[in-house]
């Protein structure tokens, strides 16, 4: 089967209007030692902070920023507490994926009388800078889509954080905004899911790739991307599929203990400056062989950048009939070999690099070799 690329529809109504994404909250072992990690190797800048100091008796939480992307990293302050099971059994990993929306209410009601499984009750929160209106559904695996209404709202992040201030703050280093969100879902699970996000939240599947289009000598996986009504959110859904060994789903689903956010995909407006500076202070990337390189504009055509600088980092490149993409990979940013990062540049491209899958996946399976698990 080809990639099929479903025309868009235009519809009278949204009725789950989203401004995008809000924030990423990532439960981890030690919040205040990863806060220092993303700020040192990604270039994030301390925003905002809650715990015992604030309030909050049994976690702490630190939010960092770069542009439009931010990220909340939360710990627990005791080995009974929801946020302490959830590390134990997955290690660091997404528990809130949060959606900017004008009414957290509507939303809430909008989607659980489609079939939504609440996670949190609407609620306001409120301080002397105003109110947050909040409201939550489940997802797949232990994710939740968190709704969140702020326009009432002038503080720092919400009521229950002060600005975290910090004398130790290293320069950004260019990530813009979320581009996407991947999901990786268990055995004959991505149909399921993707109906829970066209019925439930109102998403259309703008792509789908097979087995065919997503496999390697070893390996496979299928995969969906969920796209809302103005494309400011968009969540690509990856399911295992048969092949002759163990593939990056299958390893992301043993290690994870289940299903999870497999990784956060970051847009710059210079990829080649971005990847510089992120190697710079350390962050680890996938390679390809250079070979890759070789016919790189027969395969994609003509592009702005030289091609010296995108082989000596390594960064892939691929066109749709937009334009063309530049896309990197990080390792795996924790122990486990779970989540990690794409930083990806747009040159019109709405496509996510069908044509680099292959080259890419194996590089991919090289680490898996090294850590026995192909």
């Amino acid at each position: 089967m080809e990639t099929l690329e479903i025309k868009s529809e235009t519809t009278t109504t949204d009725f789950l209007p989203l401004n995008g994404t809000d924030y990423i909250e990532l439960y981890v072992g030690n919040a205040k030692q990863a806060a220092h990690f993303y700020k040192t190797a990604f270039g994030f800048q301390s925003l905002a902070y809650a715990g015992p100091e604030t309030g909050v008796k049994d976690r702490v939480s630190y939010v960092l920023a770069q542009n439009k992307v931010r990220l909340m990293l939360t710990s627990p302050l005791h080995s009974n507490s929801p946020i302490a099971e959830h590390h134990k059994k997955h290690g660091d990993g997404v528990k809130v994926l949060a959606l900017w929306v004008d009414d957290a209410y509507d939303a809430f009601e909008q989607t659980t009388k489609r079939g939504g499984k609440p996670f949190m009750q609407p609620t306001t929160i409120t301080d002397a800078n105003g109110e947050v209106r909040l409201s939550g559904i489940h997802t797949y695996g232990d994710v939740v889509h968190v709704f969140v209404e702020r326009k009432n709202y002038k503080g720092v992040f919400m009521p229950g954080f002060v600005k975290w201030e910090s004398t130790y703050n290293p320069p950004p280093a260019g990530l813009l905004h979320v581009d996407h969100c991947v999901g990786n879902v268990d055995w004959n699970q991505m149909n399921p899911r993707v109906k829970f996000y066209e019925e439930v939240m109102g998403f259309r599947n703008i792509l789908s790739f097979d087995d065919k289009d997503i496999s390697t000598e070893y390996s496979a996986l299928m995969s969906k991307v969920m796209s809302n009504g103005n494309g400011f959110v968009k969540f690509p859904i990856n399911e295992p599929a048969e092949g002759k060994k163990k593939s990056q789903v299958e390893e992301y689903l043993e290690f994870y203990e289940g299903e999870g956010t497999q990784h956060i995909a970051i847009a710059t407006a210079d990829i080649v400056s971005t990847v510089k500076e992120l190697m710079a202070r350390g962050v680890e990337f996938l390679k390809v062989p250079s070979t890759y390189y070789d016919d790189l504009l027969d395969r994609v055509g003509p592009i702005e950048e030289d091609i010296e600088p995108l082989k000596e980092l390594g960064i892939l490149v691929d066109r749709d009939d937009e334009g063309y993409l530049l896309q990197l990979f990080t390792k795996p940013v924790e122990d486990r070999p779970t989540m990690f990062y794409e930083i990806i540049q747009r040159k019109g491209a709405k496509s996510f690099g069908k044509g680099n899958f292959k080259a890419l996946f194996e590089a991919i399976e090289r680490e898996q070799e090294l850590r026995g698990n192909l």
